[in-house]
């Protein structure tokens, strides 16, 4: 293959089997348009792992990033074939649970010699009690975790004392659940309902709800968070980007206001799964 005839999405260096592996690339070298916008999404999430990573190698030369819900694990391959691959140490380690996808990720890594790749099959809940993984680790991330996955890489990497998380929650439905199921009663005591009274603005009003309730609880826990958007929305409509890095300075407001706000909606029972 002819490196000026790559599309230009590919960057210098880039193993290009393994971009054949994860069907971003074809056999003749080209992107198609789906593979070109998830590519989009990775690189973009690269872009801002990068600096972190740079920042914690400055205080110790062999990071160790965990990525939760990993799937394919197209972030950590691009991840380590970007900002690990050319160092002499440095760790990615790939959580999943379905095993099938686990083995095919074992067997990419080592065709590809990515010998600092580990990938487990576990779930968030085995992952936090497993001897395969370390003590501490300094980099959580979580592509698109669907529902709960991102409030369980929370509790992971609050367990593991990450410098840093990096979050990209999808379909969040638990918390719209419970705003439906206390609908009712809701209504009779604030006009605020109204802001979850019809089913489309349940579901995005508990979206964004639950994303508030993970901020103020990551800033409770001593982390000064940032949130912003992943890509352009018309790439995806799952596009928020918390990052959130660890300072040691716990917010009691942040706590406070988290149970408030779990009251007003009549969500309190939710206390524990937001790490209040």
């Amino acid at each position: 293959m002819v490196q000026t005839l790559l599309p230009p999405e590919v960057r210098p260096g880039q193993s290009l089997p393994l971009l054949q592996a994860l069907h971003i690339l074809t056999r003749d070298g080209k992107l198609n348009q789906d593979s070109r916008r998830k590519l989009k999404q990775v690189y973009h999430l690269v872009n801002f792992i990068e600096p972190l990573m740079q920042t914690v190698m400055e205080k110790q030369p062999s990071p160790v990033l965990v990525d939760h819900g990993a799937g394919k694990s197209y972030l950590g391959f691009i991840l380590y074939d970007l900002l690990l691959k050319q160092h002499q140490a440095g760790q990615v380690i790939g959580i999943e649970s379905r095993g099938e996808l686990i083995e095919k990720s074992r067997q990419l890594a080592q065709a590809c010699d990515f010998s600092r790749m580990q990938f487990e099959h576990l779930t968030v809940a085995e992952a936090m009690q497993s001897e395969q993984l370390p003590e501490q680790v300094d980099i959580v991330t979580a592509l698109h975790a669907c529902n709960t996955a991102t409030d369980d890489a929370i509790a992971f990497g609050l367990q593991k004392q990450a410098q840093f998380m990096v979050l990209v929650p999808c379909c969040q439905a638990e918390v719209a659940e419970a705003l439906r199921q206390h609908k009712a009663e809701a209504l009779s005591k604030t006009f605020l309902s109204e802001l979850w009274r019809h089913p489309i603005h349940t579901r995005e009003f508990g979206s964004q709800v639950t994303n508030v309730l993970r901020c103020l609880a990551l800033e409770a826990h001593g982390y000064q968070v940032t949130v912003t958007e992943l890509v352009g929305w018309e790439h995806s409509m799952k596009n928020e980007l918390i990052i959130a890095k660890y300072t040691g300075q716990r917010k009691r407001s942040a706590r406070e206001r988290g149970l408030q706000l779990l009251e007003q909606l009549h969500l309190s029972g939710l206390a524990p799964r937001f790490h209040f």
